[in-house]
């Protein structure tokens, strides 16, 4: 009798528990309205939502008496284990096959141990209370599922007799893959599966029960999708003389204003046509509505500046020279070179010497850049000539366009 006790308190303590559970999560699943979302769902494939269980606890069964009211037989408790392989179709709907052993000191009536190995296979239908009334949520933390269950019970001493009862599987998420079940089963069967000599005065029913602890191995996808969209329902309205007359007229000035701006869209059109005409980096004087192209030079002269007693160009130098060169020069291209040095500085024969050696300089990369010899001239002035006030402005050569 103590284990059928600790079977009942346990129950017990579970419809407890299912009334906490049931207020602590009931706002786990509801839409921006705060209304409980429910469905519609996906339809799920095959091997979706499946899983395998695995648990072990322990069983009793109540007492077994004969016609005459003396006691039978009783369930002292035992070892059960079970195996399931179960299917949710829906969020709300899942069934399962279940395989439960049960190890139950039953005595007789002269005290000898009667059927130790008992074994249920039955089916099980699963109604997802939680999810029903709450709304399906992959993520909840304690689901409870009540179940209708029927099948066969065999024992080694008897044939095989029908057996039928339900329970509550409480399923507890650990992860994506894995939930904690508890499980408490009540069963009936009849008396005479038991199977002794006595059996034929019998005329009641065994009830046994049990409460196992195990997991569930989640197989395929773990859950269920909503419908993306729910085409909605549209009830015709009927619309009066009035309102339809202010409509058709909305639609008129609507379709007036439409092509008033066709209109205006192919006059812009005609005057963005010429602009789509023109290439990108060219230059052109827009004169009495028309494009013309124009070729553009930088202006001359360019000046080259040389550090003090150097006939070399610096890097700053040289790109600027290269610039000038890249847009100006040409082999038609005309110049006139002019080279200059300091006189605070130096001799005058050694300015001399500086303003013609910076001349070559330029005139080099001149022809280098595309110049033709006979279209350059070239001069150095020494520090006859100051161009500019102060020594560093004056160590320079001047390229001009002629």
């Amino acid at each position: 009798m103590k284990g059928i006790k600790m079977i009942l308190g346990a129950l017990a303590a579970a419809s407890l528990l299912f009334s906490v559970n049931a207020f602590a999560q009931e706002n786990a699943n509801r839409d921006e309205n705060g209304k409980v979302v429910r469905g519609a769902y996906e339809t799920n494939k095959a091997f979706d939502n499946t899983w395998i269980g695995l648990g072990a606890g322990w069983n009793a069964g109540l007492n077994l008496q004969n016609q005459s009211g003396i006691p039978f037989a009783q369930g002292i408790g035992g070892l059960a284990v079970d195996v399931s392989l179960g299917k949710w179709w829906t969020p709300f709907i899942g069934g399962r096959i279940n395989w439960l052993g049960l190890a139950n000191n039953v005595l007789g009536k002269d005290g000898a141990p009667l059927n130790p190995a008992q074994h249920f296979i039955t089916g099980d239908l699963l109604w997802s209370l939680t999810d029903s009334f709450w709304g399906y949520k992959e993520t909840r933390v304690w689901n409870v599922a009540p179940y209708l269950s029927g099948g066969l019970a065999i024992t080694p001493a008897s044939a095989a007799e029908w057996i039928y009862g339900g329970g509550i599987l409480n399923r507890f998420y650990l992860s994506n893959r894995v939930d904690l079940l508890l499980d408490f089963r009540a069963m009936v069967a009849k008396a005479s599966w038991y199977g002794v000599e006595v059996n034929k005065s019998i005329g009641r029913f065994e009830f046994p029960l049990s409460a196992t602890i195990g997991v569930a191995i989640k197989l395929g996808k773990t859950g269920f999708n909503r419908h993306s969209s729910i085409t909605p329902v549209v009830i015709p309205v009927p619309f009066t003389t009035e309102q339809y007359n202010a409509l058709a007229d909305k639609v008129a000035a609507l379709e007036k204003e439409n092509a008033e701006l066709k209109d205006k869209i192919a006059a812009l059109e005609d005057e963005v046509a010429p602009l789509r005409e023109l290439v990108d980096g060219q230059t052109y004087l827009y004169e009495n509505g028309k494009f013309t192209a124009v070729d553009v030079k930088p202006g001359s002269p360019i000046t080259l500046y040389f550090d003090c007693g150097s006939a070399k160009l610096s890097e700053r130098e040289k790109a600027h020279f290269e610039y000038f060169a890249n847009t100006v020069v040409d082999g038609d291209t005309k110049l006139a070179v002019n080279g200059y040095a300091d006189k605070q500085t130096g001799s005058a024969k050694r300015n001399q010497q500086l303003s013609e050696q910076r001349v070559k300089t330029v005139v080099d990369l001149l022809l280098k850049a595309g110049a033709k010899e006979e279209n350059i001239e070239s001069a150095a002035h020494g520090a006859t000539v100051q161009l500019f006030d102060g020594a560093a402005k004056n160590r320079v050569v001047t390229v001009e366009l002629q």
